[in-house]
């Protein structure tokens, strides 16, 4: 290591936020990036640890203690190509990222992981002001086609990835821009899409050709896609949303969380106008789901003037502080607090919803709730029940529905190719072996959540680029693609 003593010797300094007061009249990115000097410091805080744990807890096994020492030695550009050597997309995970990887950090054990995410934001975007991130484009052609279903983070890597070798790769979006979730899915607040645009730059150079407004299964056949290219790749997300079957769920202001924001994300970012935008202003919001879309409902409604926003839980309050000795290097449960949920938000745990309550006109004008309690039975199942008497109702105008995803949409595309599923739902799919992301149909592949399931945008980058490993091989018999 650049420095041995470096975590004995520097704080641990992270990433700042601009002020609530400021921030929340905009949907612009709001993190108040470290200074180099500091960077440095904090690239040297990284210890020899012996066996760095932090790859454990990242997914895409970025070499992380590599560029945090080449960052403390000011070697910029070699950092960028170490990161780059395990990620497609760290101008992505740098932002959005739960970073896994700081929660396995040897220093967390004391509370003071190495600013990990920090560093690795400040590699990506030091690269891309300083003009080192150029197309790699391929020295020859294969003559092998390549169809990639779904423009997120996975399908992004994969097809990188495999153009990278010298195939002919088709990124297929049914939504009006590329990007995925990352695109419409997320708020501008939490990731500006010029990001997502100039890394699309360098792919175009690379031999991607991009298609939008392609819903595959419904304007075009997919097995039309199974025809015309050598191998299909289905990175699409899992986009069921699990729904809550209440009295008056069909009342108007009623919404699926990712349609709400959709609806927001699109106006901010120019695709539609004001009449498509579902307004929050001076209105009481409810959000039922504790997780980041949830979040990102509250970031959104605060900055459309909402007058209220009240995130429900289910689950009981998880504690302040992990015990360590349990949990690490695990990811734990302890109470977190997100941007959006200091900006003014009420929290409520173990809080189930009984029934949305009608105006008399069709819409929706209150929430009524029930406070729960749960125990753990001899078998180790949690069971939930409801304390009597705790019933209360509050007003709500607009209420958001993020209790996450069950599966992939099943209708269209995969109904049509007939794919074999798993008992969750998605497209079923092994991760090892010779029939790695194969599917139970010829030349059809498929990763992120897709395959498995709602999960985290680095678990789609990592099965994006393992995907276009077994594809390439697939195509030509040996690959030097890294898994």
């Amino acid at each position: 290591m650049g420095k041995p003593t470096g975590f004995k010797e520097f704080p641990r300094v992270d990433r700042g936020y601009k002020g609530v007061e400021e921030r929340i009249h905009h949907f612009k990115e709001f993190v108040i990036p470290l200074g180099e000097e500091q960077l440095k410091k904090q690239g040297a805080r990284c210890m020899d640890c012996g066996i760095p744990f932090c790859h454990q807890g990242c997914p895409v096994n970025n070499l992380i203690p590599d560029w945090n020492d080449l960052v403390y030695e000011g070697d910029w550009k070699e950092a960028l190509d170490v990161l780059h050597s395990t990620n497609n997309l760290p101008e992505i995970t740098g932002r959005i990222c739960p970073a896994p990887c700081q929660e396995s950090c040897t220093l967390n054990i004391d509370d003071v992981p190495v600013s990990i995410k920090s560093i690795e934001c400040a590699i990506i975007d030091k690269g891309f002001e300083n003009g080192w991130i150029t197309p790699q484009i391929a020295e020859s052609k294969t003559g092998k086609k390549v169809a990639v279903v779904g423009s997120g983070p996975a399908g992004m890597s994969a097809a990188q990835q495999l153009a990278r070798v010298g195939h002919e790769v088709v990124l297929f979006e049914k939504e009006d821009r590329i990007g995925g979730l990352m695109r419409f899915g997320i708020p501008d607040f939490k990731l500006e899409k010029d990001i997502i645009d100039r890394r699309m730059e360098q792919m175009a150079a690379e031999g991607v050709e991009f298609k939008t407004n392609m819903n595959i299964g419904v304007d075009i056949p997919a097995k039309q896609l199974v025809d015309e290219f050598d191998a299909v790749l289905l990175t699409g997300g899992s986009e069921k949303p699990r729904d809550l079957p209440a009295e008056g769920r069909d009342l108007k202001g009623v919404y699926y969380a990712m349609d709400y924001l959709k609806a927001n994300t699109k106006w901010v970012q120019g695709v539609h106008d004001e009449s498509h935008v579902i307004s929050a202003k001076d209105k009481h919001v409810v959000v039922i789901g504790g997780g980041d879309t949830g979040s990102d409902c509250i970031g959104t409604s605060i900055r459309l003037g909402a007058q209220s926003v009240t995130q429900l839980e289910i689950m009981p309050r998880p504690p302040e502080k992990e015990n360590k000795a349990l949990v690490w290097p695990e990811w734990p449960n302890k109470m977190r607090t997100s941007s959006s949920q200091e900006e003014g938000c009420e929290r409520l745990f173990s809080t189930a919803t009984k029934a949305f309550v009608d105006d008399g006109n069709g819409n929706i004008k209150a929430i009524k709730c029930v406070n729960v309690e749960w125990d753990q039975g001899e078998d180790g199942r949690w069971n939930m029940q409801e304390v009597v008497g705790s019933e209360f109702e509050l007003p709500a105008d607009i209420i958001t529905l993020a209790m996450g995803f069950v599966h992939p949409e099943h209708t269209g595309m995969l109904d049509e190719l007939d794919l074999e599923l798993d008992q969750a739902g998605n497209v079923k799919s092994d991760t090892e072996g010779d029939k790695a992301y194969f599917t139970s149909s010829e030349k059809v592949f498929a990763a992120g959540d897709m395959r498995r399931g709602q999960s985290l945008v680095v678990w789609a980058i990592r099965e994006g680029r393992q995907c276009a490993h077994t594809v390439d091989k697939y195509l030509m018999g040996h690959t030097d693609l890294p898994r």
